[in-house]
């Protein structure tokens, strides 16, 4: 395949062939190499996912995750695949965690199963054109000039998983799942993967089996969906914190942001109000929806959101945690509000001229003090700790259940076609500076190259994803709390402490975009990354 120069790759691109922005400049020129190359925008995104789990290290792992939405132009459809990990499937280790609690500081035990494999074999398969072998070749290539010892660990690793897809007869889907199925210790002949894996996890004190990895899958699901003023957006479902954007945006369906002007103190304030409202239903209700009954039409309703609306005071910044009751629709939680006393990711969003959409969110937080990739060079993350250990909470720790991450790809339609995909890094930010570039461009017409970069507002009014302390009341993070960029003006500042926010200014970025516009008029991509986050775009 060409190769582009890395040192031409800046944070911003237009093309009216395909587009790709990301964390690292070397894994937006891995994608950009599968696109020149005919591959189409799952290609390009399952060949740059694994290329920033090296050039990106530490943001995210080969051992992590990695939700992913995608727009496929064959059906005109919209699809969350999950590519997150599970807790291990024994009682024994559920009731070890439930007395101990989920351990951090790199023990074994907060690693979930990884899924970035499976997600990207998922990908190819369902809606790519390439083999294993092809997307994988760049993606060798700086694993073979890298100096970190888990770097060829790691390259002898996937050529094991290439070397399966040559070995097996049939369609490219086989070869494709026989690949991962070496990973995964699914084989027939050959498991020497999983059987490495299962033997590093028991060297480190963790629970993970052989029987975790095997039934490990990247389910396919319709995403959760919005529509705000012309425009549909797109979620994965509440095993991320992705629909309290759309709760938020419902929320403030009832404001005129627009006439309240950009970056003003009512639209901060408003935004700001609306976002601790839709967190205080993430942190009560959102789990793995294939363990609780999350009541998501519920929170989404009209009836729901119009009770919740009056809540917002244009004149003072609460300092509460405010969950409603969607079960009873009450607009608040009758025994629920109380007053209240960061880890890695990185982003990948992809375009291509055959109208394919991705947008995905690799992650695993991998601690730095404690890296060890074993014999596969397969290093790994904390995901457990956003699962917690409180009884009767939604988000208690289950056997093979999916915690509730904070991993948040969002993809926007106008009339049916995408319009935007976003990506961004932050934690518990992520859906906040989502907010912030979705009514840039949607209410003051913001394109993505100033979108990144205009100042964005965040708040900590919200429980911590990090932590798994099953007195949820305590790891709330700071009451009341608005971080502002030092661009908003000092009178807005002031005006907002009046309000009551405890505003505190940030010059560098609040949270991590990259961002793709697609004009559908003239088929043009617009793509572009924060230059102060180090996050690069590229197009053909």
């Amino acid at each position: 395949m060409p190769r582009i120069k890395v040192e031409d790759i800046g944070w911003k691109a237009e093309s009216n062939q395909g587009v790709v922005a990301a964390g690292g400049a070397g894994a937006v020129a891995v994608g950009i190499e599968i696109l020149d190359a005919g591959g189409n925008a799952a290609d390009a995104a399952a060949g740059t996912i694994l290329a920033l789990n090296v050039t990106d290290h530490f943001a995210c792992s080969i051992g992590g995750e990695v939700p992913l939405l995608i727009f496929d132009a064959k059906t005109q459809t919209v699809k969350a695949l999950s590519g997150m990990g599970r807790a291990p499937r024994s009682q024994e280790a559920i009731d070890w965690y439930m007395k101990n609690g989920i351990p951090g500081d790199g023990d074994m035990k907060m690693a979930p199963v990884p899924s970035v494999v499976d997600l990207v074999i998922t990908t190819l398969q369902k809606y790519g054109t390439m083999s294993f072998e092809t997307i994988v070749e760049p993606v060798l290539r700086i694993l073979d000039a890298g100096e970190e010892v888990w770097h060829p660990k790691l390259a002898v690793t996937l050529r094991k998983m290439v070397e399966e897809e040559q070995l097996t007869e049939g369609s490219r889907e086989e070869k494709l799942q026989a690949a991962t199925d070496r990973f995964y210790g699914r084989n027939k002949h050959r498991n020497d993967i999983a059987e490495d894996l299962e033997a590093f996890y028991i060297a480190k004190g963790g629970f993970l089996r052989r029987e975790d990895l095997a039934a490990h899958v990247t389910t396919v699901e319709d995403p959760v969906t919005v529509d705000y003023k012309g425009y549909t957006i797109c979620k994965c479902g509440t095993w991320t914190q992705g629909p309290f954007l759309c709760q938020a945006l419902r929320l403030l369906e009832g404001f005129d942001l627009k006439a309240m002007g950009h970056l003003s103190a009512d639209y901060i304030h408003v935004v700001t109000e609306a976002i601790k409202l839709a967190m205080a239903d993430r942190d009560a209700y959102y789990a793995d929806p294939a363990f609780s009954g999350v009541p998501l039409g519920a929170l989404l309703s009209d009836r729901y959101t119009e009770m919740r609306q009056p809540l917002i005071d244009m004149e003072n910044a609460s300092l509460e945690a405010r969950p409603g009751d969607p079960y009873l629709m009450r607009p608040i939680q009758e025994g629920g509000v109380f007053r209240p006393g960061i880890g890695g990711t990185t982003t990948c969003v992809v375009a291509d001229r055959w109208g394919n959409v991705v947008s995905a969110t690799p992650s695993a937080n991998v601690h730095r003090p404690t890296v060890d990739g074993g014999q596969t060079g397969v290093t790994y993350g904390n995901r457990l700790r956003s699962l917690n250990t409180t009884l009767g909470h939604p988000n208690c720790i289950a056997p093979g259940k999916r915690p509730r991450i904070t991993l948040t790809p969002t993809m926007v339609l106008k009339d049916g076609k995408p319009i935007l995909a976003i990506s961004i890094a932050g934690g518990d930010l992520q859906d906040q500076a989502a907010l912030n570039l979705l009514l840039d461009f949607i209410e003051f017409d913001i394109w993505p190259e100033d979108a990144v970069h205009v100042p964005r507002f965040a708040t900590m009014h919200h429980q911590d994803s990090f932590d798994p302390n099953p007195v949820r009341e305590q790891t709330f993070k700071e009451v009341g709390s608005l971080t502002v960029n030092e661009g908003v003006s000092q009178d807005v500042r002031d005006e907002l402490t009046k309000r009551g926010h405890k505003v505190d200014v940030k010059e560098g970025a609040i949270a991590v975009p990259v961002m793709v516009y697609i004009d559908q008029e003239n088929g043009k991509f617009y793509a572009a990354g924060d230059p102060k986050a180090r996050r690069h775009a590229a197009g053909l």
